[in-house]
């Protein structure tokens, strides 16, 4: 049946409505907004925001499972538990692997992709193999390679065309061809892992290259007669910038500096999380290595280095908000609107639109998730604390 939610606000994609009322259609669907109570039934949130469901496009893990483990019931435990990080939408991420092993992860979530009862699968991120060595993070360099179209494509097709990002080194030989072939099949190229010359950067982007991965982490610094990959990332234009905010990762002053770069439209809240993701700190595995999360953070046990996170992306929301950089509304929307565009799926999520399915969130003034709704039904509600 449908039904109004009433709510301090309606955060929307260019514009914030107070005190207004939002139409839950019959099928699930965004419809109206009202700012006159109407008729029918109301679901009373007079005391706090509604926004649209959030987006995740670069997470490996959660609620200790991991993509990597290639195992779809483990991914449906992932997709339960984000709704109470707020996220209503997903990329699974690999990792740098064997051939064999991003083979089968690509075919099982392909064949299995819409099984999964939490937060919906929107495509599928593979952050490498195609990575250079120096700046190789927690990815592991005996799988790296220069970038294969034929790999890009079997693995396009295991995944029945779900395959929509992919990450790069662009000083990698072939580069430019690649990046051709996956904007042939829709799918977006985005540079890490590389020790790139601003140059080499700029050719990549020229080519159709659209997103900086974990910016700062991962690549060539900001030198001022090298600008790296870190100076194409805050200058280039029409690019997307992914940042990690934990406060591990990224100090929030080099945050404010992406953000007065890029902007609220081309700046991605992402996660990066893995599977220690919700389970406190002690040990964890990502991919072939172990890993202590200690203090909030996840760190190779053999040399110490930051192993994704085990941030939530409604914490990163909050903590921009707690940083003075960005309003709640911005915020909120640099974690839905904007990793939805960057990789192409803003139609079907991401933003408060008519027909849309109703895939949101209700927070406080400071950002925190008081419950979740997918297809207009509220599928988590946080405990009263």
């Amino acid at each position: 049946m449908a039904h109004y939610i009433h709510a301090k606000s309606i955060i929307l994609a260019d514009k914030e409505i107070a005190d207004a009322y939002l139409k839950i259609t019959e099928d699930g669907c965004f419809g109206e907004i009202l700012t006159e109570r109407p008729e029918g039934e109301i679901e009373d949130y007079s005391a706090y925001h509604l926004a649209s469901g959030l987006v995740d496009t670069h997470i490996h893990g959660y609620a200790s499972h991991d993509v990597m483990d290639n195992d779809f019931e483990g991914i449906k435990v992932m997709s339960e538990g984000l709704l109470s990080c707020g996220v209503t939408s997903w990329l699974p991420t690999t990792l740098t692997d064997s051939t064999e092993n991003l083979d089968a992860v690509c075919e099982t979530i392909g064949l299995h992709a819409g099984e999964e009862k939490g937060a919906k699968i929107q495509g599928i991120f593979l952050e490498g193999p195609f990575f250079t060595e120096k700046y190789k993070g927690a990815q592991n360099p005996k799988y790296m390679s220069a970038p294969s179209i034929e790999k890009l494509d079997k693995w396009y097709k295991l995944s029945n065309g779900l395959v929509n990002k992919i990450a790069i080194a662009p000083e990698r030989d072939g580069v430019k061809e690649f990046i051709d072939f996956a904007n042939e099949k829709e799918i977006y190229t985005a540079l890490a892992h590389s020790d790139a010359t601003y140059e080499e950067a700029k050719v990549a982007v020229d080519a159709g290259a659209n997103i900086f991965v974990h910016v700062y982490n991962g690549m060539s610094g900001l030198h001022h007669r090298n600008p790296g990959l870190v100076g194409a990332a805050l200058s280039l234009e029409n690019v997307f910038a992914e940042v990690i905010c934990d406060g591990h990762h990224v100090h929030p002053a080099a945050v404010e500096v992406v953000l007065k770069s890029r902007g609220t439209d081309e700046t991605v809240l992402i996660t990066d999380c893995m599977r220690a993701g919700g389970q406190g700190e002690g040990d964890s595995r990502l991919g072939e290595f172990e890993v202590v999360v200690k203090d909030g953070a996840a760190r190779l046990k053999h040399n110490g280095s930051l192993a994704g996170s085990i941030l939530e992306l409604i914490q990163a929301v909050q903590h921009l908000v707690e940083w003075n950089l960005a309003t709640l509304p911005n915020a909120l929307r640099m974690a839905s609107l904007a990793p939805a565009r960057s990789v192409g799926i803003d139609h079907i999520c991401g933003q408060i639109v008519s027909g849309h399915a109703a895939d949101f969130i209700i927070i406080d003034d400071a950002g925190k998730l008081k419950a979740t709704y997918l297809d207009g039904v509220k599928r988590f509600e946080a405990e009263e604390k």
